[in-house]
């Protein structure tokens, strides 16, 4: 019986320019060390704030990978 077997992962990155950027940190660094990525949700978003200002974005990912046969 053939199938597919796939993990989830949870990661953490951070932007100091938006969500969007801070998602595409996440799996550009997530890319570069697992293989065959196939999607990812955003779990949780955060910012940081400094004076009234935000400074930084955050998003925790929980990346779906596919394993190796």
């Amino acid at each position: 019986m053939a199938g597919t077997v796939a993990r989830v992962t949870e990661i953490t990155a951070r932007s100091d320019t938006s969500f969007e950027d801070a998602i595409r940190v996440g799996l550009n660094r997530a890319s570069a060390t697992v293989r065959n990525i196939t999607g990812a949700w955003v779990k949780e978003q955060k910012v940081e704030v400094s004076d009234g200002n935000i400074v930084a974005w955050q998003v925790d990912l929980q990346v779906t990978f596919v394993l190796d046969d």
